[in-house]
């Protein structure tokens, strides 16, 4: 295995663990999407925009 399909199975497996505790923890996680903007994702599913007063 390559050093970037290494990272990036890293990567993808760190984000799969934050959704599960989020789930566990009743919160949410915050990443961004392809565009730059800040997405709020709750446990179940809905997604929010984060704006730049909640920053």
């Amino acid at each position: 295995m390559t050093k970037d399909k290494h990272l990036t199975k890293l990567i993808k497996l760190t984000g799969e663990r934050a959704r599960l505790d989020a789930k566990i923890n009743g919160t949410y996680v915050v990443y961004k999407d392809e565009y730059g903007e800040l997405i709020r994702e709750y446990s179940n599913g809905e997604k929010e925009y984060v704006s730049k007063n909640d920053k």
